[in-house]
């Protein structure tokens, strides 16, 4: 059993999103909607599906490919918009058990140039009603080791509590050994936190170990209090928390 909380929505589960959402592609507006529906593809987050009459069907590029998916039957479309095109982009539910998806869009989320949730940017994928992510101060006392070499040590961290993740242990920038870190180009993008701004593999022993730590300079306002703080994978190094070692989870980090 795992000692973090995990998802618990089924797959094909549908729920309304009181949310407006809007997708942009080469500066059009491909959908715009107050009643998009969320479903889930896979356990761990919702997928938006869109109605057939909130979408600019003039940007579609029918490319007469009908097939089968899990959910139904679908007939496949690409966008075009000025000079630029992307095949493949989207598909329209004709048939479906879950009769909710029926004459809705289903668009590849990087297919398009940006989504919306009313005014403010998301990334990644639709951020999960069901999904809890609180960034909480604490007094524990931390340690950040890698093979035997300690590379962070704090009693203030920022602990980010995220659904279907362990636990994050964020360290004020001067209780981490820099020494023994050096910055990578990695960036990647969370729909919770936002985009991160730095990535550091850490030297140990003359070996180097990939992209063990990040900070986000500017996340999300949900996440303010971990602005300007490191953070390590638990899963590639090893985290003693009040004297006690953890285990490494086994979940592919995220």
């Amino acid at each position: 059993m795992s000692d973090f909380p995990q998802h618990a929505v089924a797959v094909h589960h549908v729920e309304p999103v009181p949310r407006r959402v809007r997708a942009f592609f080469a500066g059009a507006k491909v959908l715009d909607t107050t009643r998009a529906l969320y479903v889930w593809e896979v356990k761990g987050y919702p997928a938006f599906y869109i109605p057939r009459a909130d979408v600019d069907e003039s940007l579609l590029v029918d490319e007469h490919h009908e097939h089968t998916l899990s959910l139904g039957s679908v007939r496949r479309f690409g966008l075009q918009a000025g000079d630029r095109s992307r095949a493949g982009a989207g598909r329209l539910y004709s048939a479906s058990d879950v009769a909710a998806v029926i004459d809705h869009y289903r668009f590849e989320w990087d297919a398009l140039d940006a989504w919306f949730e009313e005014d403010e940017r998301i990334f990644v994928h639709p951020r999960s009603p069901y999904a809890r992510v609180d960034a909480l101060r604490s007094t524990r006392r931390v340690r950040i080791e890698l093979g035997g070499a300690l590379l962070a040590e704090t009693a203030s961290p920022v602990m980010v509590f995220e659904t279907g993740l362990p636990t994050r242990y964020y360290v004020n920038r001067s209780e981490v050994d820099f020494a023994r870190l050096e910055a990578s180009d990695t960036t990647t993008v969370c729909p919770y936190k936002g985009r991160t701004s730095g990535y550091w593999s850490a030297r140990v022993a003359g070996k180097l170990h990939s992209d063990v730590a990040w900070t986000y300079e500017f996340p999300t306002t949900a996440l303010a209090p971990i602005a300007g703080l490191v953070a390590f994978y638990n899963e590639k190094v090893d985290i003693v928390l009040d004297g006690a070692a953890l285990e490494r989870p086994t979940a592919k980090p995220s």
